[in-house]
């Protein structure tokens, strides 16, 4: 994957996640580490956590040292997936914390993929698919809310419409049929979602730290979907 279109995005998702916790000395993008914001070590761990993205993105992009940035994005996505396990065992029958842990581990899965662990990475990803699709059907109201109101026929048939895409994507990625297919659209959809959805928003408010980092989050997604893609 050296030319990998994929892995450059994944890593420069990375850095831009790191940059924006530098700046703002803010991790809430990521939100498992958000409780972690009233600490008295709140902004070395800021820093901490900002030196480790942008590192490790760094290393992705630079092809001798892909596997030891994976390594390092890796090891830090999964550390903040995990940390949404306290919560989901809180609130079992609130999708909200299985949402937060499959997002981050969508990241561990791009991260095993350049290191080079396809064979379990593939279905991981799938797994996550499946959860975007859940936590959109849980919350299509406020998905629906995120579409630009003047794309027809309306919101909720774009919300409907995207939840239906990601559980068939999910399906065909863990069944394996036409997975290369699914993988390429699921990263055409969600870089769509970052130019409608989150570029307005940056241009209307930019010097929000929340649209910064899920325009960066959805950026890192549809870098390992196209990873998952490349990978086939």
């Amino acid at each position: 994957m050296n030319g990998s279109l994929g892995r450059y995005a994944y890593g420069i998702a990375a850095i831009g996640l790191g940059v924006c916790a530098l700046l703002w000395h803010d991790f809430s993008g990521w939100q498992q580490l958000a409780a972690w914001g009233a600490a008295p070590m709140r902004d070395a761990l800021a820093d901490i956590v900002a030196a480790i993205a942008i590192l490790g993105g760094l290393a992705v992009l630079w092809p001798r040292t892909v596997r030891t940035g994976s390594l390092a994005l890796g090891a830090l996505a999964l550390t903040i997936s995990l940390l949404a396990l306290p919560a989901i065992v809180r609130q079992p029958l609130v999708y909200n914390g299985y949402g937060n842990f499959f997002e981050q581990f969508s990241f561990v899965a791009g991260a095993a993929l350049l290191y080079g662990r396809s064979a379990w990475a593939r279905y991981a990803f799938g797994l996550c698919v499946i959860s975007f699709a859940l936590e959109q059907a849980f919350y299509l109201h406020e998905t629906a809310s995120l579409v630009p109101a003047w794309i027809p026929p309306g919101q909720t048939f774009w919300a409907v419409a995207t939840t239906v895409a990601f559980a068939l994507a999910g399906i065909a990625l863990l069944a394996g049929w036409m997975a290369r297919l699914a993988a390429r659209l699921t990263a055409a959809m969600v870089a769509g979602f970052g130019i409608l959805v989150w570029v307005p928003a940056l241009l209307a408010h930019p010097r929000s730290f929340f649209s910064w980092s899920e325009a960066i989050e959805t950026l890192g997604i549809a870098a390992v979907a196209w990873i998952v893609a490349e990978s086939r």
